[in-house]
């Protein structure tokens, strides 16, 4: 939710060129209006104000899908008037979404027998799925200390600080402490070894990144649970990992199968991933995977039966549109493993075309990794007069919009610009982004500097040898004896 706020007090209406042919009196801006206008009028009016919108497909700041085919469209649209929770009135959706969730789980190793059913549930985002695997750990946690007796009021959970603002979220809202890993200059992701130096008994898990939003890179789930492997042995904790592979869930199996970061590993107990990123949907659906049925505390799933027959929910959002469900649905059988592939291959191989692209001006220093999310991001190596902000800035005038960052504590002295390669973005437009940042850069080498000049050299003071010193500490005392003498004071 974004909190509205008003423009300014003077500017209160609504004008319109084209639709005044229809409506000659302006609309009010934030007042409903007292009469009805033509349905004519009421889309053009809207339709004018959203030219003023960023093209989707340039948008290079968003890791969310802009594109889907058209079939998949139609599929949308026909689904939109659906209610999603609604299971008993819509149940090909409520199979679609199961089917969808057994997809996923198998797809991330999940242990699941032969006829045995994936534990999951389709939610609004990864933000939505983060928070109901959060409830889980930290249900499950109280109610192990409770069984202990032991106190169950001050949760933990540990990260590194470069996790989305979501987890920060669920720490504020659900009263769990966020333990963060500090960053360090040229490892921008959590160290395992510190994060599990951070594990105490009150953990409810540690939060592993597949994927991170700063630079792409996939953390080291492996090494996070061997070393929590001994340190659960030694202490009986048995603190688990969750993996927030909201980015990397659908580029990992598809790219780098040898991979462990999934259900392989023994501690990861859930996994969110994001349907709308490279899950190849648009905005508006995430999922979150549990290990088994034990990860997920019945006492948190709902049974209601005034839709009909009886539904078990879990979820932090009630009513919702099927439509991303069905999309979800249409692109794991439209595309399948070997064509999720090969969009993934393409996508790695238009970073690597940037990249490289962005080395030959000599210019930038590559921050993100090769192997992880396919995105560029990238600094300056000289800033004595313009940052990356300027560039982000100049780069909206061709109709770019690159995000320019400041890196988490302790590696906030590092400025970033990040480029999310998604299906849609091409090799030509790749080419053509590093031509307009070429433009740039020459453009700002033609500007004054906008940064404050640097602070003058501190004036080099030169030792005084040791003679020197017993020489003016005599003065020293030469004069302060004659000041007291002409004071008259013996």
């Amino acid at each position: 939710m974004v909190l509205s706020k008003t423009v300014s007090e003077s500017d209160i209406s609504v004008h319109s060129t084209f639709a005044s042919r229809y409506v000659r009196a302006s609309l009010p801006r934030y007042r409903m209006p007292e009469n009805s206008i033509p349905k004519e009028a009421a889309y053009q009016i809207i339709n004018d104000e959203l030219m003023l919108d960023g093209n989707p497909r340039l948008n290079l700041a968003s890791f969310v899908t802009t594109w889907m085919e058209p079939e998949c469209d139609k599929l949308i649209m026909a689904a939109i008037n659906k209610n999603y929770v609604d299971m008993d009135e819509y149940p090909v959706t409520t199979e679609l979404q199961n089917r969808c969730v057994n997809m996923i789980a198998h797809l991330f190793n999940a242990p699941l027998g032969e006829s045995e059913t994936a534990v999951g549930v389709g939610t609004v985002g990864s933000s939505e799925a983060i928070m109901l695997a959060g409830l889980a750990f930290k249900r499950i946690w109280q109610n192990k200390r409770k069984a202990e007796g032991k106190p169950f009021d001050k949760p933990n959970i540990v990260t590194g600080a470069n996790v989305q603002v979501c987890w920060e979220k669920f720490a504020r809202y659900f009263e769990v402490e966020l333990r963060e890993v500090k960053l360090r200059d040229g490892y921008y992701v959590m160290d395992p070894e510190k994060a599990v130096e951070m594990v105490d008994e009150n953990t409810i898990c540690v939060a592993a990144i597949l994927g991170s939003t700063l630079n792409g890179e996939f953390e080291d789930v492996k090494l996070l649970n061997d070393l929590l492997e001994v340190k659960n042995a030694e202490t009986g904790w048995g603190t688990p990992i969750h993996v927030d592979a909201a980015s990397g869930g659908f580029i990992a199996p598809f790219l780098y199968p040898e991979l462990e970061w999934d259900f392989r590993l023994p501690w990861v107990k859930s996994i969110n991933v994001s349907g709308h990123k490279y899950g190849l949907v648009y905005a508006g659906i995430g999922w979150c995977i549990w290990r088994n049925k034990e990860d997920l505390p019945e006492e948190l799933i709902f049974h209601i039966n005034y839709l009909g027959a009886d539904q078990p929910t879990f979820t932090l959002n009630f009513s919702k549109g099927s439509s991303q469900v069905i999309a979800q649905y249409y692109q794991l059988i439209r595309h399948g493993f070997e064509g999720y592939r090969n969009i993934m291959e393409n996508c790695h191989e238009n970073a690597m075309v940037l990249k490289e692209g962005l080395e030959k001006t000599g210019r930038f220093n590559i921050v993100s990794k090769d192997e992880g999310v396919p995105l560029v991001a990238f600094s300056l190596k000289d800033r004595s007069r313009h940052d990356e902000f300027e560039i982000s800035d100049m780069l909206r005038r061709f109709g770019w919009i690159v995000p320019a960052y400041t890196m988490p504590p302790d590696a906030q002295h590092v400025t970033v610009l990040r480029v999310v390669i998604r299906e849609e973005f091409s090799r030509t437009l790749a080419e053509r982004l590093v031509l307009d940042i070429e433009k740039v850069m020459y453009q700002l080498d033609a500007l004054p500097s906008r940064l404050p000049p640097p602070p003058p050299p501190a004036p080099l003071v030169r030792k005084k040898s040791e003679l020197e010193t017993q020489r003016s500490v005599t003065e020293a005392w030469k004069k302060f004896v004659l000041a007291k003498k002409t004071n008259g004071i013996c």
